[in-house]
């Protein structure tokens, strides 16, 4: 009987302990599926107008219209101007496959189609403009586009340099950097005062004035300006009294001389 007594004993403690693990598991087991629920629910939500993670790219946005307080476009899609060649080409008729080139009005001379105003369109919108020109003549076009000609990122560099011009900007290039390009400075030069300026828009010119002694005689080139394209240097021969910091384009042509190009 004693014996009996010990082994249901055994038993019943042993389906205690049983009972009390299985509600620890299940108690775990829930928590980890809610913990997943939550991660999961968060990581969805975090996508959308409510989440606090980060959002997928809008589709579409390759022309890189992002937050205006980033400075507008980040990355955008080269646009048309004056002298660019275009070719483009038609699934179902190849006889108004042409290349085209941007005169200095903006414009392009379709075949049939007749004028159209390019100048400023990137190449998707440019493809949409002829598509629209030629529904007229073709049901439903179908165009391809190619940029086959463009003019190529520039610097100017003016003044006291060994070799005046207009340089391609093929890299990372400071000021120091395209005086030496330019054949660099003449004795003459005037190189405390060097002049960057860059084009704010279509008339204005912003102006930076540069110590270009200093910085080589300090060796303080991290001071030096990196250059964008269009940008000129212009390196004086003279002391300069007095330079506005914003000037129009049109007044640039007591520095830039245009036979040095």
């Amino acid at each position: 009987m004693k014996h009996e007594f010990m082994i249901f004993r055994s038993i019943t403690i042993a389906l205690l302990i049983f009972e009390c693990c299985s509600a620890g598991f299940a108690q775990s087991e829930k928590q980890d599926l809610s913990g997943a629920k939550e991660t999961s629910r968060s990581t969805f939500t975090g996508a959308g107008a409510g989440g606090g993670s980060t959002t997928a790219a809008k589709p579409g946005g390759a022309d890189g219209q992002g937050n205006p307080s980033l400075g507008g476009q980040r990355h955008p899609l080269y646009r048309l101007r004056p002298s660019d060649v275009v070719e483009i080409s038609f699934t179902v008729a190849p006889e108004f496959n042409q290349a085209l080139t941007v005169q200095p009005d903006g414009y392009v001379m379709l075949k049939d189609a007749g004028m159209l105003a390019v100048e400023g369109l990137n190449l998707q919108e440019f493809r949409e403009a002829v598509q629209k020109a030629y529904q007229g003549y073709l049901h439903d076009p179908q165009v391809a586009v190619l940029l086959k000609d463009f003019e190529h990122p520039y610097f100017i560099v003016g003044g006291e340099v060994g070799k005046p011009g207009k340089y391609e900007l093929r890299s990372d290039t400071t000021v120091g950097e395209a005086v030496q390009i330019a054949g660099g400075l003449t004795p003459q030069a005037k190189h405390s005062q060097v002049v960057l300026f860059r084009r704010v828009n279509d008339d204005l010119v912003e102006t930076r004035l540069l110590n270009l002694k200093k910085m080589l005689k300090e060796r303080s080139l991290g001071e030096d300006a990196h250059l964008r394209p269009g940008d000129m240097v212009f390196v004086p021969q003279n002391t300069i009294s007095k330079i506005d910091r914003y000037l129009t384009r049109s007044t640039l042509s007591m520095y830039l001389s245009p036979t040095q190009f």
